[in-house]
């Protein structure tokens, strides 16, 4: 799951919007009394669904269908491209999920970054400013900005690959991604509701 996936799936309330983007920045035990001392129960919470929520996409079998619609030489990096793919249908069809709209919905959730700025971990602190600027979570929705946050993936890699050009996998396998997708999500509710007794708008 990446970042609008992950907001999406969160429980209601400030702190626990903050706590599942936070998911992927603080590592550790959530009962070490430093993470514990320092964010709220309703972030703790969040952190942990995001957590649960991880390790229920990365075994889930329609999601290991997706990865296996990336080409060879890209497939050990499939579970990273999937999980912005599965990002990019989310935004460009974010009516279909939620009755505010993703330019709203996005505003606000960065109002709340900065004003809580220095609640976040380094590695999200890091990362917000340039989310903001170039508010990745309304950008999701155009094709480009895939291919160009894969690149930014694979700048980061020590040894080069052609990862941005992942975005033809996404053109070759749009139909059955998207099929994929919404399959995954409609479970993906369930498995919050159940495991946390949230209802997913």
């Amino acid at each position: 799951m990446n970042y609008l996936a992950h907001l999406f799936l969160s429980p209601p309330g400030e702190d626990a919007m903050l706590g599942s983007l936070m998911g992927d920045f603080v590592k550790g035990p959530l009962t070490n009394h430093t993470i514990s001392g320092r964010y709220s129960a309703d972030m703790t919470q969040a952190i942990a669904l995001h957590r649960k929520i991880d390790g229920y996409t990365d075994s889930h079998p329609v999601v290991r269908e997706s990865w296996n619609r990336v080409s060879k030489g890209r497939r050990r990096f499939a579970g990273v491209m999937v999980d912005i793919f599965y990002d990019h249908f989310l935004a460009a069809n974010w009516r279909d999920y939620s009755p505010v709209p993703l330019e709203s919905y996005a505003a606000d959730f960065y109002t709340l970054l900065q004003s809580s700025h220095q609640q976040l971990p380094t590695g999200l602190k890091q990362i917000a400013p340039r989310m903001i600027e170039y508010n990745w979570l309304v950008s999701y929705q155009h094709r480009e900005v895939v291919g160009k946050a894969l690149h930014r993936i694979a700048q980061r890699l020590s040894r080069p690959l052609p990862l941005a050009e992942g975005v033809d996998d996404l053109d070759t396998h749009e139909i059955s991604l998207r099929q994929d997708f919404a399959g995954f999500m409609d479970e993906a509710k369930i498995f919050v509701q159940e495991e946390f007794g949230i209802t997913v708008r």
